[in-house]
C-alpha cells in the first residue's frame, strides 16, 4: 500500500526548538496566581506534525497563563529531524516507539534514543496535572480523541465537545503511553490526560483540529480565559458526540496479517462474526453487531503491533454534546 501525500508543510522550529527550561524543546510559563499545570506536548513521534503547529501558534501568539503553569514540549526531537516527506512513516522514532516506554522499568531497558529523551521529559510529566497529547494517523479518518479508561478523562471530553468521536481504551501491549503515566492512569488520582489523533499525518485540517483542542483545554484547565484565545483558533463544534468503548484490540502475531477490505477508522460493521482480516493465518472477526473499527493499519507491521481495535457504543453517557 503506497503511502498518502502528505501535504502539511514542515514546521521550522527556528528559536522555538531551544526552550527555556534547560531541555531542548521544552517551554514552561508560570503564573504568579495559583492554578493547574497543564503540559501540551507534540512529536511524541517524529512525523506527527500537526502538533508542533498548535504548539508554534501558541508560542508564536506570546500566550502566558493567567493561572498555574502552561508547558510546551517538543518531544521526540531527534525522530522529527529525520523526517522526510517521502517517507513521512520512516521518522516515527529513532530507536523504539517513545509513546510506549512510560511507567515501571523506564530508563533500565535498552539505552534507546527515545528511553533517553522520556528520562529528560520526566519531570515535567510528572509535575503536569493536566496533559493534552496532539498526535496523527497514518490512515485516514476523523479526529479521534482518546481518554484511557479513567472516567474523569471521559467527563472532561464531553465538556470539551469535540472532536465528535471519544474512544474509551486500555492502550497497547508493547508499552504504556505517557497519556497513562503515574497519576494520569491512577483510579484514585485527579490528574486528567487526553490524546488527541488529530487526522491523517499529511492532511491540512489535522493542524487545525490539534490548534483548536489545544486552545479549548487551555481555557477549560483555567489556565487561560476565552478573550485570551484568537477567533481563528477554534473550529464549530460537532452536533454530535458518540463515546465509544474499545473492547478489544487484535495484535499482530507475525508479519502474516491482511485485511479483508481497506478498512477506515469509523468504519461500523453492522453484523457479528464479520471477516475482518486474517492474523497468522486465522481469520480475526466482529465480536458483536455495530462493531466500530478504530484507526486500522498494517503500516509498520511487526509482532505486538496493534493493527486495529474494536469498540462499541458506550452505554452510559448520553450521544448529543452538552450545551
Amino acid at each position: 500500500m503506497s503511502e498518502p501525500a502528505f501535504l502539511l508543510h514542515v514546521p521550522a522550529l527556528g528559536r522555538w526548538r531551544e526552550g527555556n527550561t534547560g531541555v531542548e524543546g521544552v517551554w514552561r510559563f508560570a503564573a504568579q496566581a495559583s492554578g493547574p499545570r497543564l503540559l501540551v506536548t507534540a512529536l511524541i513521534h517524529g512525523n506527527e506534525l500537526c502538533g508542533a503547529w498548535a504548539l508554534l501558534n501558541i508560542l508564536q501568539e506570546g500566550l502566558r497563563p493567567r493561572r498555574g503553569t502552561l508547558t510546551l514540549a517538543f518531544c521526540n526531537l531527534q525522530a522529527f529531524d529525520s523526517f522526510d516527506r517521502d517517507r513521512p512513516l520512516a521518522s516515527r522514532f529513532v530507536d523504539e516507539d517513545l509513546n510506549r516506554v512510560w511507567g515501571d522499568g523506564m530508563g533500565r531497558r535498552s539505552p534507546s534514543a527515545e528511553q533517553r529523551r522520556a528520562i529528560a521529559l520526566l519531570p515535567f510529566v510528572d509535575s503536569a496535572d493536566w496533559l493534552l497529547d496532539l498526535h496523527s494517523m497514518t490512515g485516514p479518518s476523523v479526529p479521534l480523541l482518546l481518554t484511557g479508561l479513567q472516567p474523569r478523562n471521559v467527563a472532561l471530553a464531553r465538556q470539551l465537545g469535540t472532536p465528535g468521536l471519544v474512544i474509551v481504551d486500555a492502550g497497547h501491549a508493547e508499552g504504556r503511553r505517557m497519556r497513562d503515566h503515574g497519576a494520569f492512569g491512577a483510579a484514585d488520582a485527579t490528574a486528567l490526560s487526553l490524546l488527541l489523533e488529530c487526522g491523517q499525518h499529511g492532511e491540512l485540517a489535522s493542524r487545525d483540529v490539534a490548534l483548536d483542542m489545544a486552545a479549548r483545554c487551555l481555557v477549560q484547565s483555567g489556565c487561560v480565559t476565552a478573550d485570551d484565545i484568537p477567533a481563528s483558533w477554534l473550529r464549530p463544534l460537532p452536533a454530535q458526540q458518540r463515546v465509544l468503548e474499545v473492547t478489544e484490540a487484535v495484535v499482530a502475531r507475525d508479519a502474516d496479517v491482511r485485511f479483508a477490505k481497506p478498512w477506515r477508522s469509523g468504519d461500523v460493521v453492522a453484523d457479528a462474526g464479520s471477516v475482518l482480516g486474517w492474523n497468522g493465518g486465522d481469520a480475526f472477526l466482529t465480536p458483536y453487531a455495530d462493531c466500530t473499527l478504530v484507526m486500522p493499519s498494517l503500516q509498520q507491521l511487526r509482532p505486538g503491533v496493534t493493527i486495529v481495535r474494536l469498540a462499541r457504543e458506550n452505554a452510559n453517557p448520553e450521544t448529543t454534546r452538552p450545551s
